[in-house]
């Protein structure tokens, strides 16, 4: 039986990563930047997951459009972006974050709490370190800019579809 809320919420953004550990904080550096957007349409909620992992269902399960930000292992070169959506989500495997239990178990248990048909999109970016630290490496930080452009015109285009 699908979880019940309040009201739900139609667009989501949800920043992922663990800010001590250098690039894994991508996500919440991100959507920090997002945030103070001026293009960020109104009515867009927007949440930090840093690294809650499965608890971050209750944030999502009754949004029709998903946005996740994080760093995702893709085997690139740092600082290349990618952009994942649809059939390459179920793609997705928990190795390709550098988190324990990340947005792939996230978004493989999503459709076992609800029923609602959801359009999901995940930005990311290669990380170059995830070892000890608060800061993103130089490459990484210089994707940031680039990628909230992005998220700001997938929303804005999310918007205009629902008026």
């Amino acid at each position: 039986m699908p979880m019940e809320l309040e009201s739900p919420k139609d667009i989501v953004v949800l920043g992922v990563g663990n800010t001590i550990h250098c690039d894994d904080g991508f996500g919440v550096h991100a959507l920090s930047r997002l945030e103070d957007h001026p293009r960020l349409p109104a009515g867009v909620t927007l949440i930090d997951g840093g690294t809650r992992g499965l608890e971050l269902l209750a944030d999502v399960y009754d949004c029709s459009r998903l946005m996740l930000l994080d760093a995702v292992d893709i085997g690139e070169q740092p600082g290349t972006m990618r952009r994942l959506a649809g059939d390459e989500l179920r793609g997705l495997t928990s190795g390709s974050n550098v988190h324990q239990l990340g947005v792939a178990d996230l978004l493989n248990t999503l459709p076992l709490v609800s029923d609602i048909e959801r359009e999901i999109v995940l930005l990311g970016v290669q990380p170059e370190s995830t070892d000890w630290g608060t800061e993103l490496t130089p490459t990484v930080e210089a994707a940031i800019g680039p990628l909230v452009e992005q998220a700001v015109d997938q929303l804005n285009a999310w918007t205009q579809e629902a008026n």
